[in-house]
């Protein structure tokens, strides 16, 4: 069984403040050389303009027949200011805001001064005005990740990208292509304002980086803490290629349990029962399990009815037994032919006579989840045809236990009409076929289930009647259906050149010419049509 390993890598991006923010922190804002140039003719204009505005006229004389007030003129477009009075009147006096010495005015004043000092006074406030409306160079802050935004309005004119709302003089913050108020640059996860100098985007959205890690780093399936990075900083798992379970490269090694019928590994705090030959079974599969040779005769039965229903129809009796582990590699050793899938053989069409260590009454579970009380017995098999028994593992769940079933049927029904000695690739490729095919149809015969488009569902339908008819199996759970698709995605993606190779071959045979032609072929040929 192939294993996938998937390498990840986060996303990390840095923004910028500008101004002051609370009380503790400031972030720096580089200050425009043009814009200090700019301020400070604006200041001096105001204050010119202001000292203007304040100065006062007093005449200490008025002429004998009538006072004469003086006429100050502030319109740019009229004419200068002009003060009348007679000649042997004393100067006016002008005060000011800082206790001078009061200036005397000349009347003397040429008009065309006057007009030329407007003039440049009018120049000064245009060249201001202007400058006002001229495109700050850009600012690049150093350090940052993004690209610099392309160039500042001036400070009234900063819109949010948030609230849509201007900025002002206030503190802001620049990055991803806009400018933001502080509290409107917030985390798609939380919702809270994302102050810190880094932070993760995904999809177009800023996040904390500790929200994006909770949010988009994967969590161990098993241990379920943030799977660690490996030597190079990138997030490095294992996953199952059919149950898509992630988990810690390192449970491959730290002993971490491992279910022997459906391969997950079993999450921490989890019971699973613990068989007497070392093999783990998960709750799960446990439910289903079939644990001596009296519980699995309906099942064999079915399995025959199921060969009845396809015209192959086994005449002798059989004997079917379920064994452990060890009389299973101990019948093996002893059979001098036969083909046997590594790294575990979980079932055996036996040719020779041997004496068998059957069991003979259901084990119980005991304290911690282990296995007690299991009784045995030996059982001698003589040979009265080709076939003189099938063994199976036993602790196996019912459609596992049923598809090695049928694959073992076909190496004795293969045996019994007397079919020549085949190749690896052709015996257990077609044997593989038949598993499928029981599997398919039980997947068939389940109320509310999809029929899958593989091995032989033109086969299988002739067969299902027979199959759905027992009474035995009962309303299968959610599970137990996944669990059959998963041992038919066992058998479709063998990488063995026999099992898997093989079934492939005879697989695309049968669909092609149907079964009985393809063993009518094999019969002749020895290989697939």
């Amino acid at each position: 069984m192939g294993w996938l390993t998937k390498i990840l890598k986060g996303s990390s991006h840095k923004g910028h403040y500008h101004g002051k923010y609370g009380h503790e922190r400031t972030w720096d804002e580089p200050r425009n050389s043009v814009e200090e140039d700019i301020d400070c003719a604006i200041a001096l204009s105001l204050s010119e303009l202001d000292q203007k505005g304040k100065r006062v006229i007093e005449d200490e004389s008025q002429s004998e027949d009538e006072e004469q007030p003086a006429k100050i003129e502030s319109d740019d477009d009229e004419s200068p200011a002009k003060f009348e009075s007679e000649d042997d009147e004393p100067p006016a006096k002008v005060e000011s805001d800082h206790d001078e010495p009061p200036a005397k005015i000349s009347y003397e004043e040429d008009d065309q001064s006057a007009k030329i000092q407007l003039e440049e006074d009018e120049q000064l406030a245009m060249a201001i005005q202007e400058s006002l409306n001229v495109d700050s160079p850009p600012r690049h802050d150093t350090g940052s990740i993004f690209r610099p935004f392309p160039f500042f309005n001036p400070a009234g004119n900063r819109i949010c990208a948030g609230c849509k709302r201007g900025i002002g003089h206030g503190r802001y913050l620049s990055c991803v292509g806009a400018v933001w108020h502080p509290d409107c640059f917030c985390c798609h996860a939380c919702n809270l304002p994302i102050t810190d100098y880094e932070f993760s985007m995904s999809e177009n959205h800023p996040y904390h980086k500790s929200c994006y890690k909770e949010k988009h780093h994967p969590r161990c399936d098993v241990c379920k803490s943030f799977i660690p990075t490996n030597s190079a900083g990138l997030i490095e798992y294992r996953a199952h290629p059919f149950w898509l379970q992630k988990y810690c490269p390192s449970h491959e090694r730290d002993r971490t349990p491992r279910c022997c019928s459906c391969e997950r590994m079993e999450p921490r705090d989890t019971k699973y029962l613990l068989l007497d030959d070392g093999r783990k079974l998960c709750l799960e599969c446990l439910d289903s399990a079939i644990m001596d040779t009296h519980e699995c005769q309906p099942l064999y039965l079915e399995i025959q009815e199921f060969y009845e229903g396809l015209n192959m129809k086994v005449e002798q009796q059989v004997p079917m037994l379920l064994v452990e582990r060890q009389a299973l590699n101990e019948a093996m050793e002893g059979e001098k032919n036969g083909h046997h899938h590594l790294p575990e053989t979980r079932g055996l069409c036996l040719s020779e006579e041997q004496t068998v260590t059957t069991i003979s009454r259901r084990p119980k579970i005991g304290a911690g989840y282990r296995m007690i009380d299991m009784i045995t017995e030996p059982r001698t098999l003589v040979r009265l045809c080709e076939v003189t028994a099938i063994l199976v593992l036993y602790g196996l769940p019912r459609l596992l236990t049923g598809s090695i079933l049928a694959h073992e049927m076909m190496h004795a029904w293969l045996r019994l009409k007397g079919y020549p000695n085949l190749s690896p690739e052709v015996e257990e490729g077609i044997c593989q076929v038949l598993a499928h095919m029981w599997l398919e149809a039980e997947t068939y015969s389940a109320p509310g289930s999809d029929v899958g488009t593989s091995s032989s569902s033109s086969s299988s339908s002739s067969a299902s009647s027979s199959s759905s008819g027992s009474s035995k199996k009962g309303k299968r759970s959610d599970f137990e259906k996944k669990l059959g698709d998963f041992f038919k995605h066992q058998i479709e993606s063998d990488s063995s050149t026999a099992y898997g190779e093989g079934f492939r071959q005879g697989n695309q045979a049968v669909l092609k010419y149907g079964l009985r032609r393809t063993l009518d072929h094999i019969r002749i040929t020895g290989s697939f049509p």
